[in-house]
C-alpha cells in the first residue's frame, strides 16, 4: 500500500519549524502544524530571506491541524494562507482562543502592521478556525474507499496542547491505520494544566525528542531553587530577568511565583489573622500597574536593601505576555483542579497584587531605567525565551554586565541562539553578541531543567510504552542528532525487553 505516506516539512533534523504532511490518499492530505524556524535551524534551511516561505505545493492538502500555539509550531501559518493554502484549521477550543493572538503578532512582523489588513487577516483567520472538544473523533474525509477521522487529545505542554491521533479506515473490516503526532509533550505535574493520556495504540508515532538525551531535575526541587536565586538577587539588590516566551512559560512562572509569595505572607502572618485571601475574593482580572504605581509596600521599602518576598515587584514585560496572561484566565475552566481550587478560595494565581504589567515601549523604558538606576530587587518575565528578540534584549544589555544581576533560563535554548550563548559562554566570563556588538557576562546565569515544559527521556518513552499497543514504526523530529540518538536507544531497550520490533527513523526522514 502507498499510503500513508509521511513528509516532513521542518523539524526533521532541528528543534524548531515543526510541520508535517500526512498523505492519506492520492491527492489528499493533512498537515500537522506550520512552525517557523530559529536560530541554528534557520542558517540550515536557506537564506534568512525566504527561509520560512512555503516551499512544497498544497494541492490536495485539506486541513491544517495545529497541535498548540508556540511560533515553532504556528508561525509559517501567516506564509500558509499568503501561499493559496484555502483549508480550514482544527485546533482544540482553548487553542482556538489563543492561536488568533499569535497570528495577529505574527502577521504584524512578517507582513504589515496597518490595521485595516490585520483585522481582515484575523476575521480569515478566525472563520477558517474549527475548534474541537478533547477526546472527540472529526471526520475529515469519508470518499472513495477512504474514511479518514481526527482526534485530540491533551499533551500537557501548554493551555490548549494536543497531539493527534489520525485514525484510517479502508476497506469495511479492514483494520484502520492509526498514526499518531505527539505534537510537543509536556514534563507531569505542570501547574494549570490537566495531565497528559497516552493513546491506546499508534500503527505510526511521529515523536518530539527536544530532550531525548537527558532527565530533568525533579520537579519537586524546581520551587526551591528558583526561590534561591531570587533570594541571592534580593541579597544583592540585584534584578532577576527570565527569558520567557509569552505563552505557557510565563503563566506558569507566574502562578509558580504567586504561591510562593502567597506562602511567604503565611509565614509571616500572626497566628490569630485571618488567613490570606479569605476576605477578599474579588474577581480575577489583570493587574494594570505603572512602573511608579507600587503598592504602599513596595514604595515603603523603595530605597530599602531589605526589601522582602511580599513587596517584590514582579514585572511582566510584554504586551503580548499580557494578553496571553488575560486569555489564560479567561480560559480558567481548562484548568486542573489544583489551580482552580485556588481561584475558588479568593486567590489570583495570574493576577495577583505584586504584578506590574508592562505595555507601552515608553512605560518599558522607564522600568528599565529605573531598575539599572536604583539598585532595587526585582523580578522581570519578558519576551523572547530564547533571547533572539523582544525587550528581553534591552534588559540583557543594560545588565548583563553587573555582577549584581542574575539572569535565569526555565526553557530549552536552541543552537545558534543568544539564549545558548549565555549560558555556554557564562562559565568562562565570556560575551555575547547582540546587534553585532559584544556584551561581557558578568552577571549571574542559571538554568533550572525542572521548568522545562517538555517531557524528558523518561517521558517521552513512557508515552509509548504505556501504550497497550506499541507502535511498530517511530519517526523522531523535533529535535538534535544527540537527544534523537539517546531516544532512540531508550526506546530500543524497552522494546527489546518485551521482544517487540520496531522501526526508528530519525537519519535522512
Amino acid at each position: 500500500m502507498d499510503f500513508p505516506r509521511i513528509t516532513h516539512h521542518g523539524a526533521q533534523d532541528g528543534v524548531t519549524g515543526s510541520c508535517h504532511q500526512l498523505e492519506m490518499a492520492a491527492n489528499s492530505s493533512i498537515l500537522i502544524d506550520c512552525g517557523i524556524f530559529q536560530g541554528a535551524d534557520v542558517s540550515a534551511h536557506g537564506a534568512k530571506a525566504d527561509h520560512q516561505l512555503i516551499d512544497f505545493p498544497l494541492d490536495g492538502i485539506r486541513a491544517l491541524i495545529v497541535t498548540h500555539v508556540h511560533a515553532d509550531h504556528v508561525g509559517r501559518i501567516p506564509y500558509l494562507l499568503a501561499a493559496g493554502f484555502k483549508g480550514p484549521i482544527l485546533c482544540s477550543e482553548p487553542s482556538a482562543k489563543l492561536l488568533p493572538i499569535v497570528l495577529e503578532d505574527a502577521f504584524k512582523l512578517t507582513f504589515s502592521r496597518d490595521q485595516k489588513q490585520v483585522e481582515r487577516y484575523i476575521k480569515e483567520v478566525q472563520q477558517r478556525i474549527i475548534a474541537l472538544p478533547y477526546n472527540h473523533w472529526f471526520t475529515l474525509h469519508d470518499a472513495d474507499g477512504l474514511t479518514a477521522k481526527v482526534r485530540l487529545q491533551r499533551a500537557a505542554h501548554m493551555l490548549g496542547s494536543a497531539y493527534v491521533e489520525v485514525d484510517l479506515q479502508g476497506d469495511a473490516g479492514e483494520r484502520s491505520k492509526r498514526i499518531v503526532f505527539s505534537g510537543d509533550l509536556g514534563a507531569p505535574g505542570a501547574p494549570i494544566l490537566k495531565p497528559c493520556i497516552p493513546p491506546r495504540r499508534a500503527d505510526i508515532l511521529v515523536l518530539e525528542s527536544t530532550y531525548g538525551d537527558r532527565l530533568h531535575e525533579d520537579r519537586s526541587t524546581r520551587r526551591q531553587r528558583l526561590e534561591q536565586v531570587i533570594e541571592h538577587a534580593l541579597a544583592n539588590n540585584g534584578t532577576v530577568l527570565i527569558p520567557a516566551f509569552s505563552v505557557g512559560r510565563t503563566q506558569e512562572l507566574l502562578y509558580e511565583l504567586e504561591d510562593i509569595i502567597h506562602s511567604k505572607k503565611l509565614d509571616a502572618q500572626p497566628e490569630d489573622a485571618p488567613p490570606v485571601g479569605a476576605s477578599s475574593a474579588r474577581e480575577e482580572s489583570q493587574s494594570q500597574q505603572s512602573p511608579e504605581a507600587a503598592t504602599p509596600a513596595q514604595k515603603n521599602n523603595e530605597n530599602k536593601p531589605g526589601i522582602t518576598w511580599p513587596s517584590l515587584p514582579i514585572i511582566l514585560d510584554s504586551p503580548l505576555a499580557s494578553r496571553f496572561t488575560q486569555a489564560y484566565r479567561e480560559l480558567k475552566d481548562h484548568w486542573n483542579d489544583e489551580a482552580q481550587a485556588r481561584v475558588q478560595s479568593g486567590r489570583r494565581p495570574l493576577a495577583f497584587d505584586q504584578l506590574i504589567t508592562i505595555d507601552s515601549h515608553a512605560d518599558h523604558q522607564k522600568i528599565l531605567n529605573h531598575l539599572v538606576s536604583s539598585a532595587r530587587p526585582a523580578i522581570v518575565i519578558a519576551g523572547n525565551g530564547m533571547c533572539s528578540s523582544g525587550r528581553i534584549v534591552n534588559y540583557l544589555k543594560a545588565m548583563l554586565g553587573d555582577p549584581r544581576h542574575d539572569v535565569l533560563f526555565v526553557g530549552y535554548q536552541a543552537k545558534g541562539t543568544p539564549g545558548h550563548a549565555i549560558q555556554r559562554f557564562a562559565p568562562r566570563n565570556g560575551y555575547v553578541e547582540f546587534d553585532g556588538q559584544r556584551y561581557d557576562i558578568r552577571a549571574g546565569v542559571h538554568s533550572i531543567g525542572g521548568y522545562s515544559a517538555h517531557a524528558d527521556q523518561a517521558g517521552l518513552v513512557s508515552f509509548v510504552t504505556a501504550m497497550e499497543e506499541w507502535p511498530g514504526e517511530i519517526r523522531l523530529v523535533h529535535g538534535e542528532a544527540g537527544a534523537k540518538a539517546g531516544l532512540a536507544n531508550a526506546i530500543e531497550n524497552q522494546y527489546a525487553k518485551q521482544q517487540e520490533n520496531v522501526e526508528i527513523k530519525f537519519r535522512n526522514l
